[in-house]
């Protein structure tokens, strides 16, 4: 069996641990925010009675290991304020409609269906709106 060293150690200076226990003291922060606190407490090895182990933070926290890890190796490489900060997505979403032709769709969407149906089938109000069917990204055809 081997035994596997942690290779991120986090080491809360002063001001960091005030800064956490602030956030923890308030309440008023996000769900993200306090959860990464308190996992940053708990790891801190400057700490004599901290510095747990990444499982017993886990389980304290009702929360998986992989996400202590993940925050270990994030406050290590890219510093307090980033570990703190949430995430920032990856993607970036085109959008399929510009606003005169999303306002067209609401407005006919929103007003009376057709004569003899109970609203309006995705395939036609696209190509009223002068889109294909497919550039409209509903998840369902009935919910136009």
């Amino acid at each position: 069996m081997t035994v596997m060293l942690k290779k991120y150690h986090v080491k809360l200076e002063a001001e960091e641990r005030a800064r956490l226990q602030e956030i923890l003291s308030k309440g008023k922060a996000s769900a993200h925010a306090q959860r990464h606190a308190r996992i940053l407490m708990l790891a801190d090895t400057n700490d004599p009675e901290k510095g747990w182990k990444d499982a017993r933070i886990a389980e304290a926290l009702a929360t998986c290991v992989q996400t202590v890890e993940r925050l270990r190796k994030l406050f290590v490489d890219e510093g307090f304020d980033r570990a703190m900060a949430p995430k920032k997505p990856d993607r970036h979403y085109v959008r399929k409609l510009d606003g005169s032709a999303e306002a067209r769709l609401v407005a006919l969407a929103c007003g009376p269906a057709q004569e003899g149906r109970a609203r309006w089938p995705r395939t036609m109000a696209a190509t009223l709106v002068g889109r294909s069917s497919r550039g409209i990204g509903c998840r369902r055809q009935h919910q136009l």
